[in-house]
Order: C-alpha cells, then sequence, then structure tokens
C-alpha cells in the first residue's frame, strides 16, 4: 500500500514539516506567465484552505518570496525565489560544458537545443539554445512541458528505473484517462526506438506542428538524470533527418558532455 497524500499531492512522511511543504506549494503555484496570484486563485490551485493561504502568502511576503500589489491586491515572486533558482543553475556545471555544444546542434539544425530535469509530471528547462531560423517553439530557461508526449519526457522514463518510471506513468494515467490509450501507445513506441537507437522521439505527439528528439545523460555520480532535446518545426525536422541524423549528433554531444563531467569527478 502507498503512502498517503496530503492536499496537494505530495505523500504524507512522517519526518516532513507540513507548513514548509505546504509554503513550497504556494511558490509552486506560480507558472510561466503568471505575474500576479491572489490567495483565491492560489488555495484553487494548492486545493489549500483559503486561512492557510492567507497565512502562507503573509509569511512568505514577510520573508521576501513573495510581493504584495496593493493596486492588485494579488501577490507576485519576489527576489528571494530568484536567488535560490539562480544559485542551482549556477552550480550546475553541466550547463556550463554543454552550452557550446547546444548552440552548435542547434544552428546546424536550425532548431532549438534545450536541457531538462523532471518536475514532477513535467520536463524543466535549465538550459535552452535557439537557432535564429526557429519559429515553432520559442521555450526557455524555467518553461516546463509535460513527460508523457514529448520526446525529453520519453527519454526520461527510459532512463528512469522501472518502478520509479512505472509510479510516473500511473499519475499520468489517473489525470488523463481520456487520452491513455494514445499517450501509452506513444510511450511504447518510446522505448522501442530507446532500445534500438539510445533516443526517443515526439512527432506531433505534443504539438501537432512540433518533432523532437531527446536522449538522456545518466551521471556516474548517482545524480539525477538529464536530458538533452532537440527540438523544431515538423516541416523542418522530418522523422529521417531525426533517426539518421540528429539523433546521432545529440547522442555525441552527450557522450561529450559525460566524458568531460566525468574527467572533473574523478
Amino acid at each position: 500500500m502507498g503512502k498517503a497524500k496530503t492536499e496537494t499531492g505530495v505523500e504524507n512522511d512522517r519526518q516532513s514539516v507540513r507548513a514548509l511543504e505546504r509554503g513550497l506549494e504556494v511558490l509552486r503555484s506560480f507558472k510561466p506567465g503568471d505575474r500576479f496570484l491572489g490567495n483565491q486563485e492560489i488555495a484553487a490551485r494548492t486545493g489549500l484552505p483559503k486561512p492557510t493561504i492567507s497565512r502562507l502568502t503573509h509569511t512568505l511576503t514577510r520573508l521576501g518570496y513573495l510581493s504584495y500589489s496593493e493596486k492588485f491586491g494579488k501577490y507576485h515572486l519576489d527576489s528571494a525565489v530568484l536567488a535560490l533558482g539562480y544559485s542551482y543553475l549556477v552550480n550546475k556545471s553541466v550547463r556550463v560544458l554543454a552550452r557550446p555544444l547546444m548552440q552548435e546542434l542547434a544552428e546546424y539544425a536550425q532548431a532549438s537545443v534545450a536541457l531538462g530535469v523532471q518536475d514532477r509530471l513535467n520536463m524543466l528547462y535549465i538550459e535552452a539554445y535557439r537557432s535564429s531560423a526557429t519559429v515553432t517553439l520559442t521555450l526557455d530557461v524555467g518553461s516546463q512541458i509535460p513527460i508523457a508526449t514529448t520526446s525529453m519526457g520519453r527519454a526520461l522514463l527510459c532512463a528512469l528505473p522501472e518502478a520509479e518510471s512505472n509510479s510516473i506513468l500511473e499519475q499520468v494515467q489517473l489525470r488523463n484517462e481520456a487520452d491513455w490509450p494514445r499517450i501509452k501507445t506513444g510511450i511504447e513506441q518510446a522505448r522501442k526506438d530507446f532500445d534500438e537507437r539510445g533516443f526517443c522521439l515526439s512527432l506531433g505527439d505534443w504539438k501537432r506542428d512540433v518533432h523532437a528528439v531527446a536522449a538522456p545523460l545518466v551521471p556516474s555520480d548517482g545524480s539525477r538524470v538529464l536530458v538533452f532535446s532537440c527540438v523544431g518545426a515538423a516541416f523542418q525536422l522530418r522523422r529521417h533527418m531525426l533517426e539518421d541524423d540528429i539523433g546521432p549528433r545529440l547522442l555525441n554531444l552527450i557522450t561529450n558532455v559525460k566524458e568531460t563531467l566525468d574527467r572533473q569527478h574523478s
């Protein structure tokens, strides 16, 4: 039997501090494009009672994580949140190592190349480079995309231990019952592609006019799986290009990054 879930969907743990969990859920309720959110909107997104939200937003404002707009009567993220995110990015040395290689591939493919990590049922961009010719996708650092229908998410699922991957898919199925047969078919094909070629594809599965290829980097030090992807317009990145050219180039990029990381840590 699995652990009980809290109001926010996080597993209960006797060592956890509930107030901290709730405070972080308030911060997570702000998505890209959300400039201001009121207590009622945050309560709806987190599933927490509005009085609880009022206390949490007051505390987070006092600590500098939120700021209150008298004009709009709502909150927005403040500098303390940025400081946390910036510290994470600065300390992620793989971004610095990979950036020139990502730029080179993006310009070659005339597409976007991104580096992402898991964020619950999404993938979070922690580095991205877009060629000047990219017209379809304009995602940047901090953007989130779904795990189940994107090449980046599928590559992550292929790299994770089976139990962990299955747990994620169970959650995806619960939230997407109607689309689950289509999603499942795409993931099964991605596993076949990964076994045969080392990378996964998404050909219009997430967005109709977007094609992508992705592959994981599993660090030797046991830290979390990283995933690189190359994404572009469907009319530009045809299946045969992804399978025969861009995919192998992406694998070569990952090999070079991993070898450099291993040398640094040896």
